[in-house]
């Protein structure tokens, strides 16, 4: 399907599918369409969805199918790697303090948990802000989400470089805020730009390679922090300029990676990728309602779950490695340098994890399955390393962290995957948006609660409270009913809820057989 020297069209196929039951087409129009819409006439008897599904498809020859051709870009290649290369930047600058805690503590002369908020800032921010950045995605399009979210990343961090004073950190906590809402407008695009620009047998792994960008971030910022700020309390400005090198180095590219954000993207291909995307492209966009969108997600039982058990999950890992240095430091004091790079092994084993989970939903479909599977390792993996953290061997850490992490973070974009299938045809940057507020509301929860065991307690009372809600998160995975919508699209088995017709609307009780052609 790769085009050569320009774009290659994809084969074509045709296929016929029953249609659904008479419960089934009156179930509410998801997408987030309004009701009511597809009915012709005031007082007329709306037609049966299979024919008006059929009609979305197939109605219209030539022109009809042309709309759903399906070709893959060249330029997907580089909004993957542009997007993946500032999702980095961000997320190294949301690390970058809580690995050298004791560092800038000392630095701003302020408390652990004042160093804890620049951390949790991102997580606070998200909460209020991600409804209306998934409207302005919907809204607005990809590229202008694209390019604030870039922006404003570059524009924190050179905030940044303004708070190298040890009176000067409620610039550097307001800095880090600006950072915070430009991972607004980062977070829920991994999905949204797998599936715009990539094909059905690639848009998990190219989901994976986006996440993977953020996970790159945090393992380089827990690896070189250490190694450019070195803990040195007996000259402050030693230590000021051994940070301005961070900063300025930051803020330099950051703001290139702006500039090649606006060269680089569009708003979508010229041609959608697949199936389920030229489906989608049919809708006409004043049927489209946001308020609508949220409310289908939140009558979608799995999705809940779903939503519930990825915060827990997700939470869990921001709760960690935030307060890595606190668990390492407190066994093994002086280790900061190690402890970055334990940080950095969980990140990579789970960048490993991500990929390989990615090539085995594109090969596999089996999405549940290995969303629970992870989930069960996770737990025994925190189990693992909470149980190993003080037998006093730094090298049991490294390798129970880097198991710890290969399933922990390998975990987060089958979590974004998973919701994209059970929610289709919704908006995959508001399914996504979702998953990520719930990610941040936990992981403030775990941190401060996590963070208060470990101070007052130990780091293993920290560790054993997240044991206990990853379990409660297994429970709720095992819950969730698989229905892979958009796999059924691109497979050529059409689900009639991607056109229903509304609950109010009579249908005829007779079924119908809906005869699928496209480009595809």
């Amino acid at each position: 399907m790769v085009e050569d020297g320009g774009e290659e069209e994809a084969e074509g196929e045709s296929g016929e599918v029953p249609a659904a039951p008479q419960q089934q087409q009156q179930q509410q129009r998801c997408n987030g369409f309004l009701p009511g819409k597809e009915a012709a006439g005031g007082g007329q008897r709306a037609a049966p969805a299979a024919p008006e599904a059929e009609e979305m498809l197939a109605a219209g020859g030539e022109r009809r199918e042309a709309r759903l051709e399906t070709r893959l870009s060249r330029r997907r290649l580089a909004v993957l790697a542009v997007f993946s290369c500032y999702s980095l930047v961000n997320a190294f600058q949301w690390i970058q303090y809580s690995i050298l805690s004791n560092v800038f503590a000392g630095f701003y002369g302020v408390s652990f948990t004042q160093i804890d908020w620049l951390s949790m800032v991102y997580m606070v921010a998200y909460v209020p802000l991600i409804l209306p950045a998934t409207w302005l995605l919907d809204a607005r399009g990809l590229r202008l989400t694209a390019l604030l979210g870039a922006g404003l990343n570059a524009l924190g961090a050179w905030l940044k470089c303004g708070s190298l004073a040890p009176q000067r950190y409620p610039l550097t906590l307001a800095a880090q805020a600006v950072c915070a809402v430009a991972q607004v407008f980062i977070l829920g695009l991994p999905s949204r730009i797998a599936s715009v620009w990539f094909g059905p047998t690639e848009v998990s792994t190219a989901c994976a390679v986006a996440v993977l960008g953020n996970q790159l971030g945090t393992a380089i910022g827990f690896l070189l922090p250490p190694v450019l700020v070195p803990n040195t309390p007996n000259d402050i400005d030693l230590m000021a300029h051994n940070i301005s090198i961070m900063f300025y180095g930051t803020a330099i590219v950051s703001t290139l990676l702006f500039f090649l954000a606006g060269v680089v993207f569009e708003e979508k291909p010229k041609y959608p990728p697949s199936h389920s995307q030229a489906v989608l492209q049919t809708k006409p966009p004043e049927d489209y309602s946001y308020k609508q969108s949220i409310i289908n997600l939140f009558r979608n039982i799995p999705f809940i779950l779903l939503l519930i058990s990825y915060g827990i999950m997700t939470g869990a890992f921001y709760s960690v490695s935030t307060l890595l240095n606190q668990m390492i430091v407190t066994h093994y004091e002086g280790e900061e340098v190690n402890a970055g790079r334990i940080g950095l092994t969980l990140v990579v084993a789970g960048m490993v994890g991500s990929i390989i989970c990615g090539l085995w939903l594109d090969y596999t479909k089996t999405y549940k399955q290995t969303t629970l599977i992870v989930y069960i390792l996770s737990f025994i993996g925190l189990l693992v390393f909470t149980f190993t953290l003080d037998l006093g061997y730094l090298i049991v850490v490294f390798v129970t962290g880097g198991v710890l992490g290969f399933f922990m973070t390998g975990y987060l974009p089958l979590g974004f995957e998973f919701a994209v299938e059970i929610t289709y045809p919704e908006s995959e940057g508001t399914s996504s948006g979702l998953l990520n507020a719930s990610a941040q509301i936990f992981g403030i929860i775990f941190t401060l609660v996590q963070g208060k065991l470990t101070t007052d307690y130990s780091p293993r009372a920290g560790n054993i409270f997240l044991c206990a809600w990853i379990f409660v998160g297994i429970i709720l995975t095992a819950l969730i009913k698989s229905d892979l919508r958009r796999h059924n699209v691109n497979s050529g088995i059409m689900n009639l809820d991607v056109k229903a017709v509304p609950v109010d609307s009579p249908v005829e009780p007779e079924s119908t057989t809906l005869k699928i052609q496209s480009a595809l």
